[in-house]
């Protein structure tokens, strides 16, 4: 039986072919999945405890720097508690710098698999961000028990939260098909979407309220993607909101367009992936 080769001489493969690709190789999807996340877990002695501890741990130094130290700028954030704020900030920017940071880097470190077995190198980057969503899920666990002890309680629209979550995924998945593609010529790639990850992690009211933000600058901050995902998330889970249309189509227009792009990338650069690896 002759197996598919990867050959620069080929042409350019059309748009559908990548998320066909997902489909027919959907068996191989759901064990690379599985083995993420084993991988993940089975490397420190706790397991999938350090998914729950690490933003537990996370939003309790932040909340004492910010809401007890720093408590007349930060510790206003109107009538929810600035710990349910904080948490919920950190466990959404997580679930995209992590995921953002993973999947562009699937292509390289999977290189030892995809110079030696013909496999489509989108299976990686898709198999990691879906990884990405598995282990986000888990870690809303403390944060529903910290809004239950903070009085918020569990509101209806959070059967709508999965709505960013899945946007979430399409952002993270685009924008690290871009960096997988990228990276495989200039590993630097990877280094420098981690110092952007760190400088958008202060541009994003993450642990700090938008109230704290002068006028003049809240223009760039509603052009920041990343806050409309945060405050859709923020407003289904735990305040009972409605997002108003601007956000949802902020949310979903840069999903569709990161996801775009992203499949475009590797539609255009499939045929040199591998061989450059």
């Amino acid at each position: 039986m002759s197996l598919p080769v990867y050959d620069s001489a080929l042409p350019r493969r059309p748009l559908v072919t990548e998320f066909q690709n997902l489909w027919t190789h959907r068996g191989l999807l759901r064990l690379l999945v599985n083995r993420e996340l084993s991988v993940r877990y089975k490397r420190s002695s706790l397991g999938v405890w350090w998914t729950l501890l690490n933003p537990l741990l996370t939003t309790a130094i932040m909340w004492v720097v910010f809401a007890q130290i720093f408590q007349d700028r930060f510790g206003a954030t109107g009538d929810e508690p600035y710990v349910v704020y904080l948490l919920a900030g950190v466990l959404f920017f997580a679930f995209f710098s992590q995921g953002l940071l993973a999947t562009g880097s699937a292509i390289t470190g999977s290189a030892s698999i995809l110079t030696k077995v013909y496999v489509p190198a989108e299976v990686f980057s898709f198999a990691t961000a879906l990884a990405g969503v598995a282990n986000f899920a888990i870690s809303l666990a403390p944060l529903l028990v910290v809004q239950l002890i903070a009085g918020v309680g569990i509101p209806w629209t959070i059967l709508l939260s999965p709505v960013p979550v899945v946007a979430m995924l399409a952002l993270v998945t685009g924008l690290g098909m871009l960096v997988a593609a990228a990276a495989v010529r200039f590993y630097d790639v990877i280094e420098l979407t981690r110092v952007l990850v760190i400088l958008l992690t202060y541009a994003t009211p993450v642990f700090y309220p938008i109230s704290i933000i002068p006028e003049r600058f809240l223009s760039f901050v509603y052009a920041n993607p990343l806050f409309s995902y945060l405050e859709v998330f923020r407003s289904l889970f735990y305040r009972g909101e409605i997002p108003p249309l601007w956000q949802w189509a902020m949310v979903v227009g840069s999903a569709l367009v990161a996801l775009g792009l992203g499949v475009w990338a590797f539609s255009r650069s499939w045929r040199n992936l591998v061989s450059s690896l």
